[in-house]
């Protein structure tokens, strides 16, 4: 027997006949009737017998019913979890993000996304690019948000959006600074660089050295949160990704735009033999407004 000959036997057996049985199924009788009947060639004996206009169950019915409940029970449970995903109604998220994405935009995408779904559940972490793929095979995480894809890794992608470059400094230090920034106004300032931070500075450094603009680096820090916390203590400036910049604003402290736009693109990567469930890709959705919005 297959899962439908046990639906229609399990409904037979309930209702008491074959038109009750297709109407709590909606389906028709005939269809009831025939799998009725192929079930039954099956097994090799009949299931129910006829009396008084009704089905009555034989005593192999009944032997074989107490199997079928217990079937029928996992597969509505099955069913029902499997509708509570698709509508965010229960199931957990293991998510990880650079650290840049999870000082503000991953928490306010969690944030939206709880207060539609309050049932789902995360777990969350920060994640490096250089750790990002053990992450994913040694099963840590199930979806990682980073900027750049792992060349010739075994990983698909979904785009959530796009940052960019921003110069991070201190209102005093240039008061009067137009809305987006050349590069060479940063030259003879005192910088804090973060060529060695991953592939953030380095597209900083590739942009410098492309332009061959020199900079009078002060201090070399390796992550986004030396760097913001020296700006902050007045060592100098430093250009950072978008999304730190924002997270790490203090009273005193200003972001400005580069002109032209250095601009770098939001990935979640994921294995390729697990790809997002329903839930993730609704999440997905969450954080990429929040992405471009921010």
């Amino acid at each position: 027997m297959n899962l439908r000959h046990i639906e229609i036997f399990h409904a037979v057996y309930v209702n008491g006949s074959v038109s009750a049985a297709a109407r709590a199924l909606n389906i028709s009788q005939p269809s009831v009737s025939k799998t009725l009947r192929h079930a039954e060639s099956l097994l090799g004996f009949d299931l129910f017998r006829r009396a008084s206009g009704r089905l009555i169950p034989t005593d192999d019915a009944h032997a074989l019913f107490g199997e079928v409940c217990e079937i029928q029970d996992r597969v509505h449970a099955l069913r029902e979890a499997g509708r509570n995903l698709k509508r965010g109604a229960g199931g957990m998220l293991r998510i990880s993000a650079l650290p840049s994405l999870a000082l503000d935009a991953l928490p306010t995408a969690v944030s939206r996304f709880i207060a539609q779904h309050p049932r789902v559940r995360f777990d969350l972490q920060t994640v490096h690019h250089d750790d990002l793929l053990r992450k994913l095979h040694e099963r840590e995480t199930d979806i990682a948000v980073a900027y750049e894809v792992p060349p010739a890794a075994p990983l698909g992608k979904t785009w959530l959006g796009e940052g960019e470059l921003v110069v991070l400094y201190r209102e005093a230090d240039m008061p009067d600074a137009p809305q987006r920034l050349e590069l060479d106004d940063l030259v003879g300032r005192p910088f804090i660089s973060l060529a060695a931070s991953g592939p953030i500075g380095h597209l900083f450094s590739a942009e410098l050295a492309r332009r061959d603009i020199v900079l009078d680096e002060v201090v070399s820090a390796r992550t986004f949160y030396i760097a913001t916390a020296l700006v902050r203590a007045g060592v100098g400036l430093t250009v950072v990704d978008s999304f730190t910049a924002a997270a790490s604003m203090a009273p005193g402290l200003a972001i400005r735009g580069l002109r032209p736009s250095i601009t770098f693109d939001v990935h979640a990567m994921f294995l390729l033999n697990r790809p997002p469930t329903a839930l993730a890709l609704e999440f997905l959705k969450t954080m990429g407004s929040v992405v471009e919005s921010d």
